[in-house]
């Protein structure tokens, strides 16, 4: 069985090993390939049985051009970079790893919130550049400090990640309401199910845990933002798309949004003239609430196990059956 890794590195920058694809047969990796629409992407799997990628796109013309591909291993839980339905459609199937990120992509989203509150990196750089020790005052702060006891977060898509968000926010005993299209009895343990235009209106902060859909798509638009609180905070660490990224900043600039602390944009990496760029308080990291060692290590561990089933005969974690 011929396994081809199309973008390694972000998966495997050197601290994890590939020895378990190696052993389920003869791999070829690639640290980088193409984030677009490219030949060599269909160069590099023409002749693979098992393509593995995370965010290199697979288009009907890559799976045209790749006769002997039998398996798409995803290195994550979104697979929107394949298109999967016309994969089913020429037999062949797509894997992806759907639990691996639960806990730390929740820790992450509660803490671009914490960062948002305190500040801690402004105030660390101000210490450390001498402020503090020339202060007439025995401390300062340059931001509001911002106490979440008490405060109401709003959850859009109450599944695993939101749970394990939901669970950290009543540790600090906020009020927990969520909106999703399907509730569950565990999703009511941790939080009241209300209905979005009653989330946008009653959350202090509201965070996006959905995955992206037609009907999720631009979901924070300048429709929906104006029907939020007046200086509402918002965390996205979900998915770019789901932002209209012009309202956003627009809301940000004007004040009706205090604070957006994002780990995702609309494309990705970066363009230069993204306008959540230039907003006023805005965190934007580079999408890493999943990378942690220990998620990144259940990502291989469960793409190993994938495409073992895959090869069994019985495949696992398939999204296009």
């Amino acid at each position: 069985m011929k396994i081809v890794v199309l973008d390694g590195y972000t998966e495997n920058p050197g601290d994890l090993s590939w020895e378990g694809l190696e052993k389920l047969g003869e791999l070829t990796v690639y640290d980088r390939t193409s984030y677009g629409e490219s030949p060599l992407i269909a160069q590099r799997i023409e002749n693979a049985e098992v393509a593995v990628i995370n965010k290199t796109p697979i288009s009907k013309e890559t799976i045209d051009a790749c006769p002997n591909l039998k398996v798409i291993a995803v290195l994550a839980t979104g697979y929107n970079v394949v298109d999967y339905r016309y994969a089913k459609e020429r037999g062949i199937i797509v894997q992806n790893v759907p639990t691996y990120g639960t806990q730390i992509v929740g820790q992450y989203a509660v803490g671009l919130l914490l960062e948002i509150c305190s500040h801690y990196g402004h105030h660390d750089r101000t210490v450390k550049e001498g402020r503090w020790e020339k202060d007439a005052d025995w401390c300062y702060w340059d931001y509001p400090m911002i106490e979440l006891y008490g405060k109401t977060a709003g959850i859009i898509g109450l599944g695993r990640i939101g749970q394990a968000t939901a669970k950290i926010l009543k540790a600090l005993e906020m009020n927990v309401i969520a909106y999703d299209a399907f509730e569950s009895e565990e999703g009511r343990k941790l939080a009241k199910y209300v209905s979005l235009d009653d989330l946008f209106a009653q959350s202090d902060i509201i965070f996006l845990h959905c995955p992206l859909f037609p009907s999720t798509e631009g979901i924070i638009n300048k429709d929906n933002i104006a029907k939020m609180r007046d200086g509402v905070i918002l965390i996205n660490n979900s998915r770019g798309q789901l932002i209209v990224e012009q309202d956003l900043a627009d809301a940000l600039n004007s004040g009706k949004v205090y604070a957006a602390g994002l780990d995702v944009v609309s494309t990705e990496p970066i363009m230069p003239d993204n306008p959540l760029k230039t907003a006023k308080n805005t965190i934007i990291t580079p999408h890493i609430s999943w990378a942690a060692q220990a998620a990144r290590q259940r990502i291989m561990d469960i793409t190993v196990d994938n495409i073992k089933s895959y090869a069994d005969g019985n495949p696992v974690n398939v999204v296009n059956r």
